[in-house]
């Protein structure tokens, strides 16, 4: 009787389809079909200590990156270092191995994104190995700098960056909107500053002068470009000021969104423009406390 209430219904936890068996293929038996189930499913025992130590080992061999950068240490343990390189190195490849050899599409995960950043992680350290005679090749050293992308693996195990994802999806047209005012803001007052400054004081052209509003705007201020009249300086602190308040808004309409997806679902969310009422339950279509019609989330549009 269970196995039919099943069967009809949703499907189980174990027999669910996750979004890597949909696209990459799961093998249906023999070692290829366990090896799936360690590497790319994290329901069971073995797959949850799989991911542990991938996060480990990630965020070890970036570490090792981070100390070999800084030269004192890199001429003191120079050797350890590399050795421990070459241990993550090694690692990382038999991981990349056995992902494609574990699902029924390789090709397919080889060109998605963490199939590039795995291989990514990987063959700056072979490069450089193949090729240290060529002089004219020196700067290919600088490709061991992207094993830092084994960090980006990580983002495959933090569930929290889809809310953040979704937050800034949802908020993208307010984001480009605002981006346009400033953008204008900034040229208006980057030309305005080249009239009143000129190129005697530095601002030579218009994109120049841009330049300067963007940087003041953001509050960066380089320096390397200052008004020197008295009315390009009060055009300047206006500016910095307002930059100060611009700064803001970004940050607010992402952290509205995000509210209103965590708890706009529970009813949170809803407030009643009459009396200002909120807690009503979810899914509430007028306010128990005035009964004058509640806003309508996104969810039952």
């Amino acid at each position: 009787m269970h196995d039919r209430v099943i069967a009809s219904g949703a499907p189980s936890p174990r027999t669910a389809r996750s979004p890597e068996t949909e696209r990459f293929g799961k093998p249906p038996s023999g070692w290829r079909r366990a090896w799936f189930e360690v590497i790319f499913e994290s329901e069971t025992r073995a797959g949850r200590r799989f991911d542990l130590v991938l996060i480990t080992v990630i965020l070890a061999s970036v570490l090792v990156v981070i100390v070999d950068s800084v030269s004192s240490y890199a001429a003191r343990y120079g050797t350890a270092l590399t050795a421990l390189e070459w241990t993550f190195t090694l690692l990382f490849t038999a991981e990349y191995a056995a992902r494609l050899a574990s699902v029924q599409r390789p090709l397919r995960y080889a060109t998605s994104f963490f199939g590039i950043v795995d291989l990514m992680s990987v063959l700056p350290t072979y490069l450089a190995f193949f090729f240290p005679e060529f002089h004219a090749l020196i700067d290919i050293r600088l490709l061991r700098l992207l094993r830092v992308f084994r960090i980006l693996k990580l983002t495959e195990y933090l569930t929290e960056i889809s809310v953040l994802g979704d937050a800034l999806r949802a908020s993208r047209r307010k984001i480009l909107v605002f981006i346009c005012v400033v953008l204008t803001i900034d040229v208006l007052m980057g030309t305005l500053l080249y009239v009143v400054e000129g190129p005697e004081n530095g601002f030579d052209n218009i994109p120049v002068s841009i330049y300067w509003a963007i940087t003041t705007m953001t509050t960066v201020g380089f320096g390397d470009i200052a008004p020197k009249t008295g009315l390009g300086r009060a055009i300047a602190s206006f500016m910095m000021l307002l930059g100060w308040g611009i700064l803001a808004v970004p940050t607010g309409i992402v952290t509205a969104e995000m509210t209103h997806r965590r708890l706009g679902a529970r009813g949170i969310g809803l407030v009643c423009a009459g009396c200002g009422a909120d807690n009503h339950a979810p899914y509430a279509q007028f306010c128990d406390r005035c009964g004058k019609p509640l806003p309508v989330l996104a969810e039952q549009r």
